[in-house]
């Protein structure tokens, strides 16, 4: 138990620096979006870049993982959804929202540094895997629904082309693409610019948890008690047992890339939940299913460690 807090503890002690600096005026909220943005536009970017390059392709893409942590996803989605729609009587822009709370995580503010800890090198192939599956399959899954059960037809088809267009300007996506590119072409980065590649990977972990720290500031929970436990549950609960029970049925799979899965599934739902849920006017919801879920996840991913150890 000692050695599962010792892997838990740091990440979450991160992230009460973060919550403590942001609660005691030390960074303002403009300033923990600036880190949040470097996070996402230069340092991510860099480690999916890092863990494409440095190793070849046939040893980093897995079709079984992908496949499993695919499937695990949309299978958590869809009931996420159903329940939603079908037991709640929500909307299906709310029940869109739901399920994409449920079903996709945070994989490189909290999913990351964790696995890192708990796995070492394994965890940035991991993460780019995954982030395929986030990127190209469920987030714009999500939001294509949203916006049916948001705007009239000819509307609505024009909302989901502009939310391709902005995918396809995602800095991940990007770096993912940029990654695959290189590794097809056996293309090998000049040292100093591998140099910098590597010191803008290496900033990604602590500086993504302090960002989520100080995110959580101010974020409220009260008169959503339903919402906050259908998510929490379902991202916390559901989706790491799916993507297990994927991994059980499939092929096998490398035992330290399936325990990576599981753990990128355990994390609380994206940073950019609330903001996603803001145009639909459910960024109270979204909110407050973050902070629920970030407060739980110390608990819940202890719990994953170590059954899964």
């Amino acid at each position: 138990m000692l050695q599962i807090f010792g892997i838990t503890a740091p990440i979450f002690i991160l992230i009460g620096i973060g919550f403590l600096s942001s609660r005691a005026s030390l960074v303002s909220r403009e300033q923990v979006a600036g880190l949040g943005k470097f996070v996402i536009t230069f340092a991510l970017p860099a480690l999916v870049i890092k863990a494409l390059v440095e190793r070849p392709l046939d040893q980093v893409f897995d079709p079984v993982y992908v496949l499993a942590y695919g499937l695990g996803s949309l299978l958590v989605f869809c009931l996420g959804l159903l329940f939603s729609r079908m037991v709640r009587k929500d909307t299906l822009t709310g029940s869109a929202l739901s399920a994409l709370g449920m079903s996709v995580s945070n994989s490189g503010f909290i999913g990351y540094p964790i696995v890192v800890m708990a796995l070492g090198a394994p965890a940035a192939a991991a993460l780019a895997l995954g982030m395929l599956v986030e990127n190209l399959l469920m987030i714009p899954l999500a939001l294509a629904i949203a916006e049916l059960g948001h705007q009239n037809g000819s509307s609505a088809r024009a909302a989901v082309l502009e939310t391709f267009k902005r995918l396809a300007r995602n800095p991940i996506i990007i770096a993912i693409s940029l990654g695959l590119a290189l590794a097809v072409l056996e293309v090998r980065l000049p040292t100093i610019a591998m140099k910098v590649v590597e010191m803008l990977a290496m900033a990604s972990a602590p500086v993504a948890l302090f960002v989520i720290g100080g995110s959580l500031n101010g974020l409220k929970v009260g008169g959503l008690l339903k919402d906050v436990a259908q998510l929490s549950l379902g991202k916390l609960l559901l989706h790491p047992l799916a993507v297990l029970l994927c991994f059980a049925l499939l092929p096998p799979v490398d035992p330290v890339m399936k325990v990576a899965g599981v753990l990128f599934a355990c994390s609380p739902m994206m940073s950019i939940y609330p903001i996603l849920g803001q145009r639909y006017g459910l960024e109270g919801r979204c909110a407050a299913a973050l902070v629920v879920a970030t407060v739980l996840a110390f608990i819940t991913i202890s719990f994953f460690l170590g059954v899964l150890a």
